[in-house]
């Protein structure tokens, strides 16, 4: 069977549902493949069940620990099925209103479940329940995703081991019971929020991280410098520089061999976490036989329009990596996807709208939350800019001192000849929230002076980033409250 539409997806997440919907308000009809389920890994496996669960820990956990005088501890019983079903729940909710609604709409907008490859520069097949399906598109766009890593360890593939699809739903790889305890191989912020909240919930988790810090790279060092006090103190075991050498099982669960300054010890728990990143999905779907190109790190090589090699064959979201300064957040891959139905269907004359990733805000959520946007001081520096740079301890915003969270600090970056905002990286609570005010000033390179004018609500966190720029003339320590 053929069926012939304006633009035919290979995916249905976040990138893909952007695209369609942009097809579909330009008049254009546009079907989407999935294998898994409708959504992608945002919805069901990633982003929304990762942060409901995180969010249940917190409560769990701050019961546990007060930050108050006059409030006692308290225990809250963890039912982990019921979390779970709640998060189902949710993940079902969202993805019906949010997703599955939209399809249909009109006619032209369809899904068609089933392994989708390219046949070629103008076609899909798709391998269903009920057969092979032809998909036959004017323009085609890869929006696949990405998945897990698993890097090359000895013995993984004889011990059974989870990804971050363990919060899956409704597939056989959903953890529904709570492990007594945990290793997690991995310590980027998959591995750091989910390590957190399985220690918040009650299992006793030890994380194995290559690096020399956590969060060795692409990040502020204070990041990880900061994380990696505060996560022990909460009772995690982080082994930086440290190698995992093989695994097996053993009537325990498993066991870790790991390797550090020349010496080896073994590491026994329940589960084991493998976090080691993520990759386009990118191998096995024919991009050879549409004659797609594909760098060393198995990214689709896309220009500034997302166009790749081949006419009317487009790539966005996770599928292109790191090129062009994207990231795989699905955010971006939204944005992507707008992006390439505009640019495909543009009527002639019509300028092509171009990729742009000099401002891309991104949260880790762990307690405290990490916030960051913009250039690190490395950075910075690396690409010629006179550098001014300040860090200054939460304990010096208001607004932490007074919910008595002085966890973290922030730190701006910002060219030393013209004051304009590079960078911001924040770690405190509500991080994730204050620095979309760093991004927007960032969008409109606003200077320190910006940040020092603005009227902040007192007391909030958001005044942590008034704080750090008047850093740049004065010693905030001795300032009264709101003075400039």
């Amino acid at each position: 069977m053929t069926r012939s539409h304006d633009l035919v997806i290979l995916g249905s997440g976040s990138t893909a549902f952007a695209a369609a919907l942009r097809a579909a308000e330009l008049g254009k009809t546009a079907v989407m493949t999935e294998s898994r389920t409708v959504g992608g890994t945002c919805v069901n496996r990633g982003c929304l069940p990762s942060k409901n669960l995180i969010e249940a820990a917190r409560l769990v956990y701050d019961a546990r620990h007060p930050r108050y005088p006059g409030l006692a501890p308290a225990t809250i019983a963890v039912d982990f099925a019921q979390l779970v079903a709640g998060k189902d729940e949710v993940i079902r909710d969202y993805r019906a209103k949010k997703y599955s609604s939209l399809v249909g709409d009109a006619g032209r907008i369809q899904i068609v479940q089933g392994r989708a490859r390219l046949a070629d520069a103008h076609a899909v097949e798709v391998e269903g329940p009920s057969g092979v399906e032809r998909l036959e598109g004017a323009e085609v766009l890869v929006a696949l995703g990405s998945h897990a890593v698993i890097p090359p360890i000895e013995g993984l593939g004889d011990v059974p081991y989870l990804t971050s699809d363990l919060l899956t739903s409704g597939e056989a790889m959903e953890l529904k019971e709570l492990p007594r305890s945990m290793i997690v191989v991995g310590s980027g912020y998959i591995g750091l929020e989910l390590g957190q909240m399985f220690q918040r919930l009650g299992t006793r988790v030890t994380m194995v991280e290559r690096g020399p810090q956590l969060l060795s790279r692409g990040y502020e060092p204070m990041v990880g410098q900061v994380l990696g006090k505060l996560l022990p103190d909460e009772g995690l075991e982080i082994l930086t520089g440290t190698d995992v050498v093989r695994v097996r099982r053993d009537a325990e669960g498993v066991v870790v061999v790991v390797s550090a300054q020349g010496q080896t010890r073994e590491l026994r728990a329940e589960r084991l976490l493998i976090a080691a990143g993520r990759r386009p999905n990118t191998a096995d779907v024919g991009l050879e036989r549409a004659g797609v190109e594909v760098n060393a790190r198995g990214e689709i090589v896309v220009d500034e329009h997302l166009r790749t090699n081949v006419p009317h064959v487009w790539a966005a979201g996770d599928v292109i990596g790191a090129q062009r300064g994207s990231q795989m957040a699905t955010p971006v891959g939204a944005r992507h996807g707008a992006i390439v139905a505009h640019n495909a269907f543009a009527a002639p004359g019509t300028a092509l709208r171009k990729t742009d990733h000099r401002v891309v805000p991104r949260t880790i959520f762990t307690d405290p939350q990490v916030g960051v946007v913009g250039v690190t001081e490395a950075e910075a520096i690396a690409t010629g800019h006179r550098c001014w740079c300040r860090t200054v301890p939460m304990a010096l915003v208001p607004r932490a001192g007074a919910i008595r969270d002085t966890r973290g600090a922030i730190k701006m970056v910002a060219d030393a000849d013209t004051n304009e905002v590079l960078g911001v990286t924040m770690v405190g609570a509500n991080a994730g929230e204050v620095i979309h005010e760093a991004a927007m000033a960032l969008r409109f390179h606003a200077t320190l002076d910006d940040f020092i004018d603005l009227l902040h609500v007192y007391p909030t966190m958001a005044e942590a980033l008034k704080i750090v720029a008047i850093s740049r003339y004065k010693d905030p320590a001795k300032l009264s409250c709101c003075a400039e």
